[in-house]
C-alpha cells in the first residue's frame, strides 16, 4: 500500500486534518498517512514548495503527495496531478508544483476531471482525497484527468543574476523553527557565478564574507574558549537543501532570538551577493 503525505496550510486548530484524514480512512482503512506539515504560513506559495521540495525525496517512490494550500479551483487555478521523479503530487496548479519541477521534467500531468464532480468548498477532502485513493489502489491518472501542458511557473521566486554576473540578488523563502533565514540562492548558481572571487554577502546592514558548511565551522578549535566565536554569532552556510542560510549560531528565538528577528528579515525579503 502507498503512503500518502499531507501538506497544507490548515493548522491543528480546525477540524480540517482530521476531517481528511477520516475520508482517506474510510476509502482505505489501512493506508498509511504522513504529516509533512499542516503550518504552512495562509496561501504561501513559496513556502509550501520548499517544504515539500526538501521533504517527499526521503519517501519511497509511489508515493503520493496532496498539497492543500491555495486548492481552491478557478480557470486560472487547476486542479492537477504531477508525477515526478516517480511521485505523485495532488494539487492546485499555483505554482507550487512549478517550483518543485524547476530543475526536473515531470514525467506525466494531466488536470484532474472526475465523473460528477460536486460543487465543494473544501476541494482537498472532496477532490484530492479521491484522486489519492484511486491512485493508492492502482488506479491510472489517465481515469481521472486528461493531458494538462499549462504548469504556472512563478519565475519571481527564482534568485536574479545581474551586472554581467556579479551580482545575485536573492530573497527570503522560508523561515525556520531555530528562526533561521532561508534565502532562495542556491549553491550551484552562486558557485557557478563565482569563479574563484571574494564576495560579500549583504542583509539588510550586515555584511559577510564567508559561507560556510556546517553550522560549527564559525568556531576555530585552536583559540581559547574566551577567544572563539560561538552561540549568538551570525554565520551563512549551505543548508542540508543547498540554499544559502543566514543562522545565529545555536539560536533560541525565546532567549537569545535567531537571523530572522536580529537581522530583522521577513519573508521575501532581499539579500545580494556582490563579486570583487
Amino acid at each position: 500500500m502507498a503512503i500518502i503525505t499531507l501538506t497544507t496550510d490548515f493548522g491543528l486548530k480546525d477540524f480540517f486534518v482530521g476531517a481528511l484524514k477520516g475520508a482517506i480512512y474510510k476509502e482505505l482503512p489501512d493506508i498509511k498517512i504522513v504529516d509533512i506539515s499542516h503550518h504552512i504560513e495562509p496561501f504561501n506559495i513559496q513556502q509550501c514548495a520548499y517544504v515539500l521540495e526538501n521533504s517527499y525525496k526521503s519517501f519511497p517512490k509511489g508515493s503520493i503527495h496532496i498539497v492543500g494550500v491555495d486548492s481552491e479551483a478557478t480557470p486560472e487555478n487547476e486542479h492537477i496531478v504531477v508525477l515526478i521523479d516517480g511521485h505523485y503530487f495532488i494539487s492546485a496548479n499555483n505554482g507550487v508544483i512549478g517550483l518543485i519541477t524547476s530543475e526536473r521534467e515531470p514525467e506525466k500531468i494531466v488536470e484532474i476531471n472526475l465523473p460528477n464532480p460536486s460543487e465543494t468548498a473544501f476541494p482537498v477532502k472532496d477532490i484530492f482525497v479521491k484522486v489519492a485513493c484511486h491512485i493508492a489502489r492502482g488506479g491510472t491518472l489517465e481515469v481521472i484527468g486528461k493531458p494538462f501542458v499549462n504548469l504556472k511557473e512563478l519565475r519571481e521566486f527564482s534568485a536574479q543574476v545581474s551586472d554581467n554576473g556579479n551580482k545575485i540578488t536573492g530573497r527570503v523563502i522560508y523561515i525556520d523553527n531555530y528562526g533561521n533565514v532561508i534565502t532562495n540562492i542556491p549553491k550551484h548558481v552562486f558557485d557557478s557565478y563565482r569563479k574563484g572571487r571574494d564576495f560579500e554577502l549583504q542583509a539588510r546592514n550586515n555584511v559577510i564574507k564567508k559561507i560556510r558548511n556546517h553550522y560549527c565551522d564559525i568556531i576555530n578549535f585552536d583559540l581559547e574558549k574566551n577567544n572563539r566565536k560561538g552561540a549568538g554569532d551570525l554565520l551563512a552556510l549551505f543548508n542540508s537543501s543547498g540554499y544559502i542560510e543566514l543562522a545565529i549560531y545555536k539560536s533560541n528565538l525565546d532567549t537569545v532570538g535567531g537571523a530572522s528577528t536580529l537581522l530583522g528579515l521577513d519573508y521575501r525579503d532581499t539579500v545580494t551577493i556582490n563579486f570583487l
